[in-house]
């Protein structure tokens, strides 16, 4: 792991901010995470959590997603965007959990990739927060925060991923990202950054690419 002066009192200040590092997507099976990560792309969360419930109500079981009717899915997911590509694969991902993971998510990365619709920003989510292993999940406040602390130098998601890796203990690494997202919706924002109201301004300042 490469060392990177500050990181340690990053993560620390972060972890004292925000102390539940949780996903903000609501899900109750696995599956519903993997889906509700689908939904969620060029989709706000909170979007996504309004549409999940009458989803997961509707087809209650990855036998009935992988049944399901095309355009009534469309209908259901259709105010998250890009409905009928997040449909199309919805449902074969579904039919791909039950004939070849026999009805489980799979626990890893190359085995999450083959799945329709996941790449490895979902990939990562599932592998941290449903397995509980080293992960990095880079999305838009990740790599907007990441680039403005002096975590990174990039806009590249799997450079980002790669270089995270090698700053950050494994073992917090999953929550890291998780607090990352959380401070860049609270404090961080795309708009501007609230710098004077910022909780991790002194370990910031300390971090330095290189």
């Amino acid at each position: 792991m490469k060392k990177n002066t500050g990181v340690d009192e990053l993560i620390w200040l972060l972890a004292e901010c925000y102390p539940d590092a949780l996903c903000a997507l609501e899900y109750k099976k696995d599956y519903e995470l993997l889906f509700a990560a689908r939904l969620s792309a060029q989709c706000t969360d909170a979007r996504v959590n309004k549409i999940t419930p009458e989803l997961f109500g509707r087809y209650p079981t990855l036998e009935a997603i992988a049944g399901a009717e095309l355009g009534e899915l469309e209908e259901i997911i259709h105010s998250c965007g890009f409905f009928r590509a997040k449909a199309r694969d919805i449902i074969a991902a579904a039919a791909m959990l039950l004939l070849e993971f026999g009805g489980r998510v799979p626990g890893t990365m190359d085995e999450l990739l083959r799945l329709p619709g996941v790449g490895r920003k979902t990939a990562n989510l599932m592998l941290g927060d449903i397995f509980g292993k080293p992960a990095v999940v880079v999305d838009t406040h990740c790599i907007r925060l990441s680039n403005r602390i002096g975590l990174v130098c990039t806009k590249d998601p799997a450079r980002i991923e790669a270089e995270l890796r090698e700053m950050l203990p494994p073992e917090s690494s999953s929550d890291f990202c998780h607090r990352l997202v959380l401070h860049g919706r609270a404090v961080c924002t795309a708009r501007s950054p609230g710098c004077g109201v910022c909780c991790i301004a002194g370990g910031c300042s300390k971090v330095g690419v290189g």
